[in-house]
């Protein structure tokens, strides 16, 4: 197949600084050693999955890889070849999945006005799917975690509607009812805060995870798509209003607000977001699930290469916090 073999990461000196960088703080033994399962997703690398698993193992000395999308196709959409091939490059590198990303519930609620995050919200490769489509999407995911060895898959809060107030408890009953079907099948979905839809910020997840009271549904805190929807003290105010039992995933990375005001994505070191204290807090509320860095920032001249200078952030806020 097309596209399997590992690319050869080459850069200017910025980026060789970064990759140099990247290598010597973290072993697989001081990953090893961490409460956390510390990971990072594929395609915040590389397209080439080959290669983004080499960089994961090698350079970054981690066990852990969350999957989203590969060789141009959102995870969902890989054949069964492609899932064997998938298969060996993680065997090959000795990696482990956290979960399955899935781009599930990234769609407009029926009978609500169309959501202005719809037709530009990111997909990451998969194509859009309509309401009606989710529950195939559900299946295959499930099915997905299943090949590739995970019990999680992550899901969303449908793109977020200016006012969410008559569909919410619609919304919550169909949550509820997808995380009971995973559980059926051993599966634990994972709902990600995210700032196009309609569970954002620490205090949205919190109401939406009380109305939806299942085991089978937990959090994928990521405080920096809170700061992005404007919960500037997501960590920790955000963070304080969470159930920490109910927190079984974690993305790492940051944003700050720009000259001209807006807020934009930054470096895991830089930002909102003190991931330090936010790592010796996950650590102190017992939490032992992935933080798994998802770049996001493209300041650099590739997305491997961003993701070399955030992942140099987050493992010095590891070290920081304490927790390797």
């Amino acid at each position: 197949m097309e596209g399997f073999s590992r690319r050869v990461f080459i850069g200017g000196g910025g980026i060789a600084a970064a990759a140099c960088a990247a290598r010597p703080l973290f072993g697989m033994a001081e990953a090893s050693a961490s409460p956390f399962r510390i990971s990072v997703i594929n395609d915040e690398i590389s397209q080439d999955f080959d290669h983004a698993c080499y960089v994961v193992a090698h350079d970054f000395g981690l066990s852990w890889i969350e999957l989203r999308s590969m060789w141009d196709k959102n995870v969902t959409a890989l054949s069964a070849p492609q899932i064997d091939e998938a298969n060996k490059i993680l065997a090959r590198y000795s990696l482990r999945v956290t979960d399955i990303a899935s781009p599930l519930f990234k769609t407009d609620w029926p009978g609500a006005p169309k959501s202005p995050y719809g037709s530009k919200g990111d997909l990451h490769g998969a194509t859009e799917a309509t309401f009606k489509e989710q529950d195939e999407i559900l299946e295959r995911s499930i099915s997905l975690a299943r090949q590739f060895k995970t019990e999680k898959v992550r899901c969303f809060d449908f793109w977020r509607l200016e006012d969410v107030t008559p569909y919410r408890a619609a919304i919550d009953e169909k949550l509820l009812a997808a995380a009971e079907a995973a559980g059926k099948q051993g599966i634990l979905l994972l709902l990600e805060n995210e700032f196009e839809c309609n569970t954002a910020t620490g205090r949205e997840a919190a109401r939406t995870l009380n109305a939806v009271p299942t085991p089978h549904l937990a959090l994928n805190w990521d405080p920096a798509n809170a700061v992005m929807r404007g919960e500037l003290d997501a960590f920790p105010g955000g963070w304080e209003a969470l159930p920490k039992n109910r927190i079984h995933h974690c993305h790492c990375k940051n944003a700050v607000k720009s000259p001209e005001g807006k807020i934009e994505w930054s470096p895991v070191d830089k930002g909102f977001v003190d991931w330090a204290a936010q790592f010796r807090a996950l650590n102190q509320a017992g939490f032992h699930d992935a933080v798994s860095l998802e770049t996001h920032w493209h300041g650099a001249a590739t997305p491997e290469a961003s993701s070399r200078i955030s992942w140099a952030g987050m493992k010095q806020a590891l070290k920081d916090s304490g927790t390797f």
